[in-house]
């Protein structure tokens, strides 16, 4: 009886936690959908009374949400498709290929780790800036293209990776290229599709780089263009509130949809680290 009874204070726990957890991004999703002022109530309603669209109507037909929202679509997706690229192909150099001082500039990667971003943020936008990348997309995309976690990550993961293996389609004729692409991305597909929720995420929820780097209205991501838009709708919470939930949906989506991965992922790097 002492087995069932502890299963179930812990289920019970959970749900609790679960439910604590989603409560404010329910009530966000409901807000949404009611009318204008309705929100400002006190108490504040659980549920809209007369359910409308029209918060979405207008964040798309009158504050150009769609543009802002293709924008961070692309940026997003070169991020991190190019992070992929190039954090696997730095990461498996750095776990199988020998060359001088490899393990030395490991160890200077790992200690900029504890660099802060924000410290980088004044050189890395003067340099764009005498490259001609300033108010580009290119701009925003470049900073995300590698990055010393992703590399540590992929880099952890590929140390699994027989030498045996490389070693015989070395002897079989292959090329580094050919074994990179058909032997050793197959074998990092965990840790790929964990890097590129990522990377896709980190790039998504970016608000200080795009801030900097786009000045032009027309290349906003989401978040600077959301923040924009309460400043101009500073008592018009629903509105808010549809525009936060629009930000939200595409991220959480993919997450659903690569839960599986991500988690296999993440506990193979975890044992085979």
């Amino acid at each position: 009886m002492k087995r069932p009874l502890a299963t179930a204070v812990v289920n019970g726990l959970l749900i609790a936690l679960a439910v604590i957890s989603l409560a404010p991004l329910l009530w966000m999703l409901s807000v949404s959908f009611m009318q204008t002022g309705e929100a400002a109530h006190f108490p504040p309603p659980l549920l809209p009374a007369a359910p409308t669209l029209g918060n979405y109507h207008e964040l798309f037909a009158k504050a150009g949400m769609g543009r802002y929202l293709f924008n961070s679509f692309l940026v997003s997706a070169c991020v991190t498709l190019l992070a992929l690229l190039f954090n696997t192909m730095a990461g498996y150099a750095f776990a199988k290929l020998k060359f001088r001082g490899r393990e030395r500039v490991f160890r200077l990667l790992l200690a900029a780790l504890v660099i802060p971003a924000q410290v980088a943020m004044m050189p890395l936008f003067l340099l764009l800036k005498q490259m001609g990348l300033v108010n580009t997309y290119m701009g925003a995309i470049v900073p995300g293209m590698a990055t010393i976690f992703g590399i540590f990550l992929v880099r952890q993961y590929a140390r699994s990776i027989p030498d045996e293996l490389l070693e015989a389609a070395r002897i079989d004729g292959a090329g580094e290229m050919r074994i990179f692409f058909q032997i050793v991305l197959p074998a990092l597909k965990p840790i790929i599709v964990t890097l590129a929720i990522f990377s896709f995420m980190a790039a998504w929820n970016d608000f200080m780089w795009p801030l900097i780097v786009l000045s032009d209205q027309g290349l906003q991501t989401l978040p600077v263009a959301l923040a924009s838009l309460s400043r101009e709708h500073v008592q018009d919470n629903e509105l808010m509130m549809a525009g936060s939930v629009v930000t939200i949906v595409p991220v959480l989506l993919l997450f659903l949809a690569l839960q599986r991965h991500y988690i296999q992922g993440l506990l193979l790097g975890s044992v085979k680290g």
